[in-house]
């Protein structure tokens, strides 16, 4: 099976897909910048949005591409929850297979239910797991790819650290790898490359960008914020995720007692004094690099600037480190024999 992704990209990067975030803006504008754009499809409520959603995005690249031919565009890609929550699943991929997203990320469930859907039509499927178990049933289900959710994520986090996630994962899979987890800059995505990733996903980063539908408030208590300003709890949804404690506690919660959640619930409505997701807000422990509100083409610039200065500083120690040692003097050479 090839699990190979034929995309030129300008920065080996996913614009994470992140609930009541990222919508056809934010997609867009992340795809025009070089790098993958994605969305989760329970963003677009009732259906009909979807399919608006999926058209807008359909077209509006089919126009960049055709206008910015000198551009490098990056796909876009469709985010499924394969939960037995998600009643709308089929439905879902029904518009799947009608617009044909490049790359297809499920969460939240097995991929099963949209791999013979997706590569139908030559499109990938990569499914976010946050355990080395995970990611071998993945694997078995016939996934082209994995998303490692690890330690430091935002949201729905993983418990083990980016690079022995990658590591592990390496030892029984050879196809396509993306690693995600409080990596925020372009530094981070080199270190996660030459670990051995092919991919990094990068949520927090895109929330306070103009484009992203998140509300004002929430992108100026990014900037404000520090790693410090994060924990992590299942109280809210039953699995760990990460939090903001300013957030916690402007709806009434105490981030030193939170609430236990003895079983899981995925339903954003679901009310703790105030709606998960939409009045709670999460990040992750890369919020530290979020310095202001901006475009998401200036956040790419930057990320591309970074990544390349920390590239070149790799391939500096690899050259200074290969090369050979000193010959000894001749005396000294006399002396070792």
């Amino acid at each position: 099976m090839d699990t190979s992704l034929p995309f030129a990209l300008r920065l080996p990067v996913f614009a994470a897909p992140m609930f009541l975030i990222s919508g056809p803006a934010l997609v867009l504008a992340a795809c025009k910048a070089g790098i993958i754009g994605a969305f989760p499809t329970p963003n677009a409520r009732p259906i009909s949005e979807l399919d608006a959603w999926m058209r807008q995005i359909t077209e509006g690249l089919a126009r960049a591409r055709d206008e910015q031919a000198a551009d490098t565009i990056g796909p876009w890609c469709a985010n499924l929850v394969t939960h037995s929550s998600n009643t709308r699943l089929p439905e879902d991929l029904e518009l799947i297979a009608r617009y044909r997203p490049p790359v297809v990320v499920t969460a939240l469930g097995s991929p099963k239910p949209a791999i013979a859907v997706v590569q139908a039509y030559g499109g990938k499927v990569i499914a976010d797991v946050t355990s080395i178990a995970l990611a071998r049933k993945a694997v078995a289900a016939g996934a082209d790819g994995l998303a490692c959710v690890s330690s430091g994520a935002g949201g729905h986090t993983g418990s083990i650290s980016p690079f022995a996630f990658v590591s592990a994962v390496r030892e029984f899979f050879d196809g396509q790898l993306v690693v995600g987890g409080g990596i925020s800059d372009g530094w981070g995505v080199a270190g996660a490359i030459a670990a051995g990733a092919d991919f990094v996903y990068m949520g927090t980063r895109f929330i306070p960008t103009v484009e992203s539908m998140a509300p004002d408030a929430y992108k100026q208590m990014l900037v404000d914020s520090t790693v410090e300003d994060i924990i992590i709890s299942a109280g809210i949804t039953g699995t760990p995720a990460s939090w903001l404690k300013p957030s916690l506690r402007a709806n009434g919660l105490d981030p030193d007692n939170m609430p236990s959640a003895p079983s899981r619930n995925y339903d954003s409505n679901q009310t703790i004094g105030a709606k998960k997701w939409k009045d709670v807000w999460a990040a992750g422990q890369g919020v530290g690099a979020i310095k202001r509100v901006e475009a998401v083409a200036d956040v790419v610039d930057r990320l591309e600037a970074e990544y390349r200065q920390a590239c070149q500083r790799l391939a500096t120690r690899a050259a200074a480190t290969a090369q050979p040692a000193a010959q000894p003097s001749e005396p000294e050479a006399r002396r070792a024999a």
